[in-house]
């Protein structure tokens, strides 16, 4: 009897030994509206998450993200389960005079680093710039000792990240890699009020350049600050710069979005001479403010245009415009729950604007770009209007690829929007989740980063149907669906102050 125990005893142990190991379970997406996208994974840590960027190590795939809690750096080779490698904290981004750090769970001011909300990477030298908003460490726009400026960290190897310098400017919201990262253009946020009385920057900061061909040794003439003189003559907040695919640098901000030549000989179209163009003293390409129906607040956050190597992923041909003479762009500004109306996309052409239009426009003599197509969650499915604390909408960051945009849209989550005939672009997919603000999406490698204040950030996949730009509805309802309703809704009528909310008993 015991040697039978001891046999059926060892056969249990080689059968558990060889029976497969239990599958993982498959992470869950959150709860609120998902259409056509697929949930893999969250990153729960990165909480407050403002930018991502990706940086490549021969095989290895490291993604870069930023936010309150400073840089951390993750091992992405297979997305569906990142890997933590370093992290540059708010105690070495902290300058001296800066008060100690707070890092509460409130949504209060923290003494924390902020904002770096478009963080660039120079993917050869394996270099990060991180741009510091005078509002790190509990400061303020309005003062003038309140410290902007770049950060510039060595990520030579992601698991051992380091900061080689600080560089002090008198702009620090964004900054954005010029000339294959030889030069910066920092820009941004609204003036001190030194700036405003010392140098006339009445209505925001403008471009303030710097060479980091050098990245431990930053030169900058403050002196010669681009951008001026943007929203008709005046200067204002220059937002965010981004390159095309031809090179050229578009800033937006107040007064719209106008683009740069930075390298090679061009004709100036506001002397008329043919010169050499470079970071510090650029050429105007095109742009101006959009019209109002398209941007009521003036306040352009960020834009594309598709040319170059990125032309197909615009618009197409074949509807009344070349694709490179469009220019697609954000509103940023408080909006309705829903964005109706304002904070909006819109898609306008540069036809016209090649002559320095926008560069000449008055108050008594306006220059506006025409609007082509625009779009907003107004009446879109997955779009929540029911929120007890309505939500806050506002268009925000967009990555674009083969003519759809991921795009940011705060409370109301992330849009996928199918913008090949701009005339009419249109939602193939959505991700909103309820306890997410979605910031800024990046496509990579077949899929999609979002950095989300709320949420960290999360990592989505699109679905077949909307890659193959099937717009998506909301399903219309059976006839079944109609008589169960009707026969539910019977001896009811609409209350005569709210409408159909709170209906009465007829």
């Amino acid at each position: 009897m015991r040697a039978t125990h001891v046999l059926a005893a060892s056969a249990a142990i080689l059968a558990f030994a060889a029976a497969p190991a239990a599958a993982e379970p498959k992470p869950q997406p959150p709860q609120g509206a998902i259409g056509n996208v697929g949930f893999v994974a969250n990153l729960p840590e990165l909480k407050r998450a403002t930018a991502i960027n990706f940086l490549q190590y021969r095989k290895r795939d490291v993604m870069l993200a930023t936010g309150r809690f400073g840089l951390r750096s993750y091992d992405i080779s297979n997305p569906r389960k990142p890997r933590f490698l370093d992290a540059v904290d708010n105690e070495a981004l902290r300058l001296q005079g800066d008060p100690p750090v707070d890092t509460d769970d409130s949504d209060e001011q923290l003494s924390t680093f902020w904002q770096n909300e478009d963080m660039d990477v120079d993917a050869r030298r394996k270099l990060v710039f991180m741009a510091r908003d005078p509002r790190s460490f509990t400061g303020t726009t309005a003062s003038d000792t309140s410290i902007a400026g770049v950060y510039i960290v060595d990520a030579k190897n992601p698991e051992r990240l380091g900061i080689i310098t600080f560089h002090q400017l008198p702009t620090g919201h964004t900054t954005t890699c010029i000339n294959d990262c030889d030069y910066l253009w920092t820009g941004g946020p609204a003036s001190s009020d030194g700036q405003k009385t010392m140098f006339g920057w009445t209505g925001g900061r403008p471009i303030i350049v710097t060479d980091v061909r050098d990245p431990a040794r930053p030169r900058t003439d403050p002196g010669k600050p681009v951008d001026l003189f943007r929203d008709d003559g005046e200067t204002a907040y220059s937002h965010d710069v981004q390159v095309d695919g031809g090179g050229v640098a578009w800033v937006s901000g107040r007064g719209g979005v106008r683009g740069y030549r930075t390298e090679g000989r061009h004709r100036d179209p506001l002397s008329g001479a043919t010169r050499r163009a470079t970071a510090t003293d650029p050429i105007p390409y095109a742009g101006g403010e959009f019209e109002a129906g398209a941007a009521p607040s003036e306040f352009m956050h960020n834009a594309f245009r598709p040319a170059g190597r990125e032309r197909r992923d615009g618009p197409r041909r074949g509807h009344g415009y070349d694709p490179s003479e469009l220019i697609l762009a954000t509103e940023e500004a408080d909006a309705p729950p829903d964005c109706n109306g304002s904070a909006q996309f819109s898609i306008a052409t540069l036809q016209g604007s090649y002559d320095g239009q926008a560069w000449r426009s008055t108050p008594e003599q306006p220059f506006r770009l025409e609007t082509v197509g625009t779009w907003n969650p107004h009446d879109q499915e997955g779009t929540r209007v029911d929120s007890p604390t309505s939500p806050y909408c506002s268009a925000h960051y967009f990555d674009q690829r083969n003519g759809i945009l991921a795009y940011a849209w705060y409370d109301q989550g992330t849009r996928f929007i199918d913008v090949r005939n701009p005339r009419r672009p249109k939602q193939v997919a959505y991700y909103r989740p309820d306890d997410g603000v979605a910031w800024a999406p990046y496509y990579h490698r077949g899929y999609i980063f979002v950095a989300d204040h709320g949420r960290g950030v999360d990592i989505l996949k699109l679905k077949g149907g909307a890659r193959r730009g099937r717009e998506v509805k909301a399903p219309r309802p059976s006839a079944r669906h109609r008589r169960l309703v009707a026969r539910a809704t019977r001896g009811l009528r609409a209350d005569p102050q709210l409408g159909w909310l709170c209906p009465l008993l007829a």
